[in-house]
């Protein structure tokens, strides 16, 4: 993870990403403030109870998500919990493999 790339499962990736557990998106978000409800539709199409918990990796430190989208996850029983993009990254591997349900919007970092 750095220089505006990630490496998971033996490959990579440049650019932000949306990880869910029906798969891993490109985001075209390359800062937090990009993040819309757009950027999350993926998420709200999901069914209820399959994502209990969307880390947000901000970028190199913690912003807090705007109230409209946090109620709109909030509405579809989503907890949101923001921090760096390292951070995040991190603790959704942990959470993934205790088998929480558990996705992670990663905004990418220089």
């Amino acid at each position: 993870m750095g220089q505006g790339a990630f490496a998971f499962g033996g490959m990579s990736h440049i650019g932000s990403l949306l990880l869910l557990p029906d798969g891993v998106r490109a985001l075209a978000a390359t800062t937090f403030a990009e993040v819309d409800e757009a950027a999350l539709a993926p998420v709200l199409a999901l069914p209820a109870g399959e994502v209990e918990l969307l880390l947000f990796g901000c970028g190199p430190s913690l912003q807090p998500i705007p109230a409209l989208l946090r109620n709109k996850l909030r509405d579809r029983g989503v907890r949101c919990d923001p921090m760096s993009t390292g951070n995040a990254a991190q603790t959704y591997n942990i959470l993934l493999g205790e088998k929480r349900r558990v996705g992670a919007l990663l905004i990418a970092v220089e």
